[in-house]
């Protein structure tokens, strides 16, 4: 029997945008999908509202909730900025409503993921919750007292954007020195092909990957030699985890989260990710031996972690 009063959780990505019939446990009770066409914000509305409407098919749903990467207004109605879609003071809640006969509401992909980790993943069992996402970039959101947290502005927990390095590496977004730029996908495919590129025997492994062609070298191929034992690749994953686990004691000082969560791509490594995660932690921490030390755990959901936290979201109506 179809559980009582389900909500549509959509993702929107670069490639492709994915949603979900959600019930309140969280289960997906159905999936669909279509391409993004990411620069064509009329097609993109399109394609979403398309989604709503086969998945509430035949099914009684009253909202929906709607997870893209970028800055999103506390309301929930307008895409401030996105760095990946063609998206600029875009009022997509406005435009999504026209399109379709449910409640929209918008979300930073990051808390959708954090709040669907929370209620439905490895969040459970805690009030304060910390998520990380590696991958490209570096993500974050905080849930505090059981409610996501979104500041003044609704782009709070931009993590990746801490400055962990005075006049370091140019980031993406203009300054020096970010945490992105130091413990992300892109730092450890960076620090590889360096390392690859190079004479030494220490990367020959990675090299035979990569055919001897450093431009070639993935993340995945670092993530696969460190699971093959290569020391090489081990200890490039543990130079990334301890800058990762380093930041988190720098936020830990701030919000005191009871588990950090940590998702996105890298995080498929496992523990050869967040054991030096936990380390550089608790080498960082304030007041270290003398309080409690925040647990880690690897995201349970998976790429469903964004729809099935917008469908929660809208679920609790918390704004």
């Amino acid at each position: 029997m179809t559980p009582v009063n389900p909500t549509i959780g959509i993702d929107i990505g670069g490639t492709k945008i994915a949603g979900g019939l959600i019930a309140p446990d969280g289960e997906i009770l159905r999936r669909a999908r279509r391409e993004s066409p990411a620069q064509d914000v009329d097609r993109l509305a399109d394609s979403v509202a398309d989604l709503i409407t086969e998945l509430s098919d035949g099914v009684e749903v009253e909202r929906a909730g709607v997870a893209c990467a970028g800055y999103i207004d506390k309301a929930g109605t307008t895409v401030l900025f996105s760095p990946n879609l063609a998206w600029r003071d875009e009022p997509l809640k406005e435009r999504l409503e026209q399109r379709v006969s449910v409640t929209v509401t918008i979300e930073n992909d990051a808390n959708a993921a954090a709040y669907g980790e929370f209620k439905h993943g490895a969040g459970i069992g805690v009030d304060d919750m910390m998520m990380l996402t590696i991958g490209t970039g570096v993500g974050g959101a905080v849930i505090i007292g059981g409610r996501l947290f979104r500041g003044s502005y609704g782009i709070a927990a931009e993590v990746g954007h801490m400055r962990v390095v005075p006049d370091g590496i140019r980031c993406g977004c203009g300054n020096r020195g970010c945490l992105e730029s130091y413990g992300s996908g892109t730092a450890l495919v960076r620090e590889a092909r360096a390392l690859v590129a190079g004479a030494s025997p220490y990367g020959a492994t990675l090299r035979e990957r990569c055919g001897g062609n450093a431009d070639r070298l993935e993340g995945k191929h670092v993530t696969q030699a460190a699971e093959d034992g290569d020391p090489a690749a081990v200890e490039l994953l543990a130079d990334l985890g301890r800058w990762i686990g380093e930041g988190a004691a720098s936020m830990a000082a701030i919000v005191d989260p009871a588990r950090f969560v940590v998702g996105g791509g890298v995080a498929d490594a496992g523990d050869l990710l967040l054991e030096p995660i936990r380390e550089g932690y608790a080498r960082q921490l304030t007041g270290r031996g003398h309080r409690p030390v925040a647990t880690f755990e690897a995201a349970r959901l998976g790429n469903d972690a964004g729809m099935v936290g917008a469908a929660a979201l809208v679920r609790t109506e918390q704004r």
